[in-house]
């Protein structure tokens, strides 16, 4: 029996794990933004990390074992998206990032092209890993920063 002619069972995606410079920065980061708990951690020389997540799920792992920014000429990751209930919730989170030295692109909530109605917001962590936090709807009131192409995928 191939793959191809097999019964493949479904999956979801689980936790994300992410290397980063400079774990303590990080995990602060991500709690101030994301407001996630600490479910475990290591402040060992060389095996420095930290599980993130809320009402005891895992969602994040920050993994110290890397060095400088993310270089998005090499494959890789392109960017990690968080999708909330309402465009009520991308804007708090758009005001949790005004508090922190956050680079935000495209000026702000932008729908994903131009005339779609879900659309959130662009922005990098201290490692310049692209991040989003999006609504389903919404959106279809602001303008497209770039038209006929994906907004997500141009940041």
């Amino acid at each position: 029996m191939t793959a191809s002619s097999a019964t493949i069972p479904a999956v979801q995606t689980g936790h994300v794990g992410l290397n980063v410079s400079d774990i303590a920065r990080s995990t602060q980061f991500y709690q101030d933004v994301f407001g996630w708990d600490i479910l475990g951690r290591s402040d060992e020389a060389g095996r420095r990390f930290a599980f993130l997540g809320a009402d005891g799920q895992l969602i994040l792992t920050l993994w110290e074992q890397s060095a400088g920014a993310a270089d998005h000429r090499r494959p890789g990751l392109h960017h990690l998206s968080f999708q909330v209930a309402d465009i009520a919730a991308v804007h708090s989170f758009a005001e949790r990032l005004s508090l922190q030295a956050v680079r935000v692109f495209h000026d702000g909530i932008v729908p994903h092209a131009e005339g779609a109605d879900s659309g959130g917001l662009f922005f990098e962590d201290p490692d310049g890993i692209r991040l989003e936090i999006f609504s389903p709807s919404g959106a279809g009131g602001y303008a497209a920063p770039t038209p006929g192409a994906p907004t997500c995928g141009f940041f």
